[in-house]
């Protein structure tokens, strides 16, 4: 007998769409899970399922550590829990793939040993619903994620996502926002993780559909503890209303002893910054920037420049590609994507690393992309995230999807080259 009944096949389609072939794999997805809970966990209560979806930076590369303009979007792929309260106040969650997770919530304060661990980001979800005076308890999960760790598509971020959605759900009656679960996660993470990231991750995760984000606001305040929140909208557009798949490569290049490039960016647009006694480039106007170039150059060097060029310009775009998104223009959109990837490429300079010119696997996947995509006719990629190794993301027309598919998987290994959908919705209960 099927545990999907139609109350759930429906409930699969609004929140994953009409797609036959997604929803056939969601409903044998979440079966299979419902059975596997049902398996590990011997439960007196009502089950529920919660799912946080991954997430794809659209617009915005490196503007968010600066306060600045971000265009992101929630994807189908996705973490769901099948879950109950269990009265008491130990968490129980078994993810699939791993071993149980077991944390006791009577004590929420950071522990070392779990810095950098599943059970470290549970511990600080809990904690960061009691700072904020919400309920939390204990509850049994089961998890399953088709968001890759590792996969640029942010598996933390949903992770946080689902288990402040979980908290929500089963203990505050559904009433905490999306973006309060978004600024627990990203508290979770610095604290109880030691990982200093920003909001968009868990922002994209967790609100849902394309979302343009400016976090200027935020520039001078503690972003948890307060009520203030990041300036936000949510925009209703699906690229397959027009003909286009979104699809996410990875290049298999190695992040390994790549963490002073990436630190480079943001310490370059701050020393900017600082030449005006500023401590990021959005407290800085881009009159002021232009009108100091020289003596900028002379100070912090012709990169640091380049790179604040580009800070300046992607603001801009993000805010004329969120504009045509919400005007249904989505040509404008593309044209402003495809500059994005080539300032990313000539004034970020962060598609490979200077430590080792020869090994390039982003800007060869880029380059092939250009040929087989006759850019800008059949589709247009650039860079996705941090950069110098790991990921580009494609906006390619559905006639051209599969070819494009394989080529790049030919390149750097079956299945690293897949096709992603834009949902609606970020951190949801489901049932």
């Amino acid at each position: 007998m099927s545990l999907i009944t139609p109350a759930i096949k429906e409930r699969l389609t609004q929140i994953y769409g009409n797609n036959p072939q997604i929803i056939s794999y969601q409903k044998e997805r979440y079966e299979k899970a419902m059975q596997n809970y049902a398996n590990i966990f011997v439960s007196e209560s009502e089950f529920h399922i919660f799912s946080a979806s991954g997430r794809t930076e659209i617009g915005g590369n490196h503007t968010d550590h600066q306060m600045g303009q971000v265009l992101a979007a929630s994807l189908s792929i996705d973490s769901i829990a099948v879950t109950s309260m269990n009265n008491s106040m130990e968490v129980k969650l078994y993810s699939e793939g791993y071993k149980m997770f077991t944390v006791d919530l009577t004590s929420l304060d950071v522990k070392d040993d779990e810095l950098g661990t599943t059970t470290g980001l549970i511990r600080g979800v809990a904690a960061g619903f009691a700072k904020k005076g919400l309920k939390i308890g204990g509850f049994n999960a089961y998890v399953v994620s088709d968001v890759l760790s590792g996969s640029g598509l942010s598996s933390s971020a949903s992770f946080e996502s689902l288990v402040g959605v979980i908290f929500s759900g089963l203990f505050n009656e559904g009433k905490v926002s999306t973006v309060d679960i978004a600024k627990i996660g990203q508290f979770a993470e610095n604290v109880y993780m030691g990982k200093p990231c920003g909001l968009m991750d868990q922002m994209a995760c967790a609100v849902g559909g394309f979302v343009h984000i400016d976090f200027k606001k935020e520039s001078d305040t503690d972003c948890f503890m307060d009520n203030s929140y990041p300036s936000y909208e949510k925009i209703e557009f699906n690229p397959a209303d027009y003909g286009y798949t979104l699809c996410i490569t990875d290049t298999k290049g190695s992040h390994a002893g790549l963490t002073d490039e990436y630190a480079a960016i943001p310490a370059e647009m701050k020393a900017v910054a600082a030449c005006f006694g500023k401590e990021v480039l959005s407290q800085v106007s881009e009159e002021e920037f232009i009108k100091n170039i020289a003596y900028i150059k002379t100070k912090v060097g012709d990169r640091s420049v380049l790179r604040a060029i580009h800070y300046f310009e992607e603001n801009k775009r993000v805010i004329k590609e969120a504009k045509a998104l919400e005007e249904n223009n989505f040509d404008a959109f593309l044209k402003q994507f495809l500059a994005s990837g080539n300032s990313s490429y000539k004034y970020l300079q962060n598609i490979y690393s200077c430590k080792d010119v020869t090994t390039q696997p982003i800007s060869a996947a880029l380059a092939v992309s250009d040929m087989i995509l006759d850019t800008p006719n059949k589709g247009i990629a650039r860079v996705h995230g941090g950069g110098f190794a790991g990921t580009i993301q494609s906006f390619v027309k559905n006639e051209y999807v599969d070819e494009y598919i394989k080529v790049m998987d030919s390149m750097f290994g079956e299945g690293v080259s897949t096709k992603q959908y834009i949902r609606k919705y970020g951190c949801v209960q489901v049932i």
